[in-house]
């Protein structure tokens, strides 16, 4: 996905399109409006053009970010840009909408398993998650409380959308043909955040992306372990590739093969642009989809010959099959729920030793249990710094 590779250098700011409503005393305030939150900032004008008849807002990363941002720092920059928008521009923190389309529909799926606690929904249309789902962070638990509504039209499409779905993944699918935009604000509008649910559940393998709504992940430990919370990782493909020196292609060229649509600055491998790669150990390749599958499937390093057609002609490659290196990590996960009927905070971690927990007024006065460990009874509402070390529980306010 050309969207996920790339580093956008185009940034934009908050494009409103709120209200003023009159307030007390005659005074004008703004009317909090719901809003699209785009990780692409170079298709703001498309979404400008759809949120108008809405009346909805569209935010973007403010300028700044550099050419070479990661994905993850795009996600931060989005975040900061929503949190800025909530306090500065009237838009309504329990109706902002991750969306992207195309080639960024990957992102959407990404920034929503990152930070799930910042969307109310998602929406991707077209594009594919799977660049989301190879890069080993889409945890269908952060989805629980911020589903996603994906339409496609690609072949699989569905078949992919079913596979998440059976994963445990909060998503719903819809065939591009005949969707509109009016019915995608109703969909949307149909879910708002909230800031204290009642149940949550997040999974994460960083710190820097561990908040889980009205809980934080502060501190990991691998020895912590916790069966009765198993991953939910939605498993990657292999990540194998052609030893060809890296080359770009288009994941929904048609076909016939695959073309080579790029190639890295100084690239001094077999092939050209141009090159149009129609067969692999003597099997056709169909379409770009057909040869991501393939290559998701491969599980061992191999020599393996392709067949390529250059303009008139037709040449035979001799390369291998390779596999990335991929160092495994640890991921955290917590399930949390407020009982009202008892009073209760219960907390349940795998790999967590710290933790914050911020609990509103009304949840008070309230005993609080960590894997099993009580807190006597909490009776000030706010923010808990938590500790857990050899089975006992230590807490303090936030500083």
């Amino acid at each position: 996905m050309r969207f996920w590779s790339r580093r956008c250098a185009l940034a934009l700011t908050i494009m409103a399109f709120a209200c003023l409503a009159p307030g007390a005393a005659g005074q004008q305030t703004v009317a909090k409006t719901p809003a699209f939150a785009l990780l692409d900032p170079a298709d703001a004008a498309q979404w400008q053009t759809w949120a108008k008849d809405s009346g909805w807002q569209v935010i973007a990363p403010a300028p700044g970010l550099a050419a070479d941002a990661t994905i993850d720092t795009r996600a931060q920059a989005l975040a900061a840009a929503v949190q800025d928008a909530v306090r500065n521009a009237g838009v309504d923190a329990a109706r902002v909408y991750l969306a992207g389309r195309g080639a960024a529909s990957a992102a959407v799926f990404y920034a929503a398993s990152r930070m799930p606690d910042v969307w109310a929904a998602a929406f991707a249309l077209g594009g594919s998650p799977q660049p989301a789902i190879d890069s080993g962070r889409i945890f269908t638990a952060n989805f629980t409380n911020t589903p996603i509504l994906w339409a496609g039209a690609g072949a699989g499409d569905q078949a992919l959308a079913e596979k998440l779905k059976a994963a445990g993944l909060n998503l719903e699918w819809r065939a591009t043909s005949g969707l509109t935009i009016a019915s995608v604000v109703q969909w949307l509008a149909g879910h708002e955040r909230e800031e204290f649910p009642l149940a949550i559940d997040c999974e994460t393998n960083s710190v820097a992306f561990a908040r889980c709504y009205w809980t934080q992940m502060t501190k990991f430990d691998p020895a912590e372990r916790n069966d009765v919370l198993p991953t939910t990782l939605v498993r990657p493909g292999s990540g194998a590739a052609l030893d060809l020196g890296g080359f770009g292609y288009q994941a929904g060229d048609p076909g016939p093969g695959v073309l080579v649509s790029s190639l890295p600055p100084k690239y001094d491998g077999p092939l050209k642009m141009g090159d149009r790669i129609l067969e692999l150990d003597g099997k056709t390749i169909e379409n770009a989809r057909q040869y991501d599958q393939t290559m998701r499937d491969a599980t061992q390093e191999k020599a393996a010959a392709i067949l390529v057609e250059r303009g008139k002609e037709r040449k035979r490659i001799e390369t291998r099959i390779v596999l990335p290196v991929r160092p495994p990590f640890v991921t955290a996960r917590l399930q949390a729920k407020y009982v009202p009927e008892e009073n209760e905070i219960r907390i349940v971690t795998r790999t967590v030793t710290q933790l914050r927990v911020t609990i509103p007024p009304h949840w008070v006065p309230a005993t609080l249990y960590w894997n099993g460990l009580p807190l006597e009874e909490i009776r000030t509402p706010g923010c808990l710094a938590l500790t857990m070390e050899k089975e006992l529980l230590h807490s303090e306010k936030c500083p």
